[in-house]
């Protein structure tokens, strides 16, 4: 899910505007607020209707649905390939390669001083389209001037479309319009068609999976050197962050690190995690 340059979910532009096509009430908006935070603890505000109902909306007609109703009774008899068209649909992806650039370096100089308790473990916890774990592959074999570092990554995302995007490492120039020649050389194979391809190197360093963060059970184990949780928590409230929160410091190594998001802060956890550069936190213990 996830890396975004603001708080989620925002309305575009003229969405509102016009007659709808679909009856959607507010006991209808209510009904989606309780099944998105129930299934994946996202918080939506009153703000969001007119987002919910656009995103939505594609879904009714996926389904030749002419009500609200009968989509959430889809939903609720337990429509598995649907409920996971419902949160990919209301989650919001919007990333970069090496986006919030001070956070690189500071993984460079943690795994270098490191080195020698190698092999490192990174989880990046919202991969998206893969942006941001390919980023920290690519940090990875700069600090050890290797494509073949010691260090593993794991990336997962509670959407599914995304993370088939990452998977398949492919992306076009656009995407890539800030790495440096050399970069792009040196990780990336151009193919015909004119994208580039992540090398099978950084591949062998990377794992995606799906995974929610409010599951009581979580498909990853520790330790961690280093965990990504960048702006994500703007999703959850307080209570949803700090059980979370509480559920990362056990897998990570004791001087872990913890990335976060650029409008996020973790004072509510300082029983947890300490402040150790801008919204880089290490764990306390």
């Amino acid at each position: 899910m996830k890396d975004q340059a603001s708080p989620p979910f925002n309305l575009p532009q003229g969405l509102a505007s016009g007659p709808r096509e679909f009856k959607f009430t507010q006991q209808d908006f209510e009904r989606v607020k309780k099944l998105i935070y129930d299934y994946a603890g996202i918080s939506l505000n009153d703000s969001k209707h007119d987002m919910v109902y656009g995103r939505l909306a594609k879904r009714l007609r996926a389904h030749n649905l002419s009500n609200f109703q009968d989509y959430l009774a889809l939903l609720d008899r337990g429509n598995e390939a649907e409920w996971e068209a419902f949160i990919n649909s209301l989650t919001t992806n919007l990333t970069s390669f090496f986006r919030e650039g001070h956070h690189f370096p500071i993984l460079a100089d943690h795994l270098r001083a490191r080195k020698t308790k190698a092999p490192l473990n990174i989880w990046c916890s919202a991969s998206s389209t893969g942006e941001e774990p390919w980023s920290l592959a690519i940090t990875a074999a700069e600090t050890f001037d290797s494509l073949r570092p010691p260090v593993k990554i794991i990336a997962t995302d509670l959407d599914t479309s995304v993370l088939k995007i990452a998977q398949t490492g492919v992306y076009g120039p656009d995407k890539l319009d800030k790495q440096s020649p050399a970069q792009l050389s040196r990780f990336f194979t151009r193919r015909a068609d004119g994208q580039y391809e992540v090398k099978s190197e950084l591949r062998d360093m990377m794992t995606f999976r799906r995974l929610n963060l409010i599951d009581p059970v979580w498909s990853i184990r520790g330790p961690f050197d280093a965990i990504f949780c960048r702006n994500v928590m703007i999703y959850f409230d307080r209570a949803t962050q700090h059980r979370i929160l509480q559920r990362f410091a056990p897998l990570m190594q004791p001087d872990g690190l913890l990335f976060v998001g650029h409008s996020e802060n973790l004072y509510h956890a300082s029983e947890l995690f300490k402040l150790r550069g801008k919204t880089v936190y290490e764990r306390l213990g």
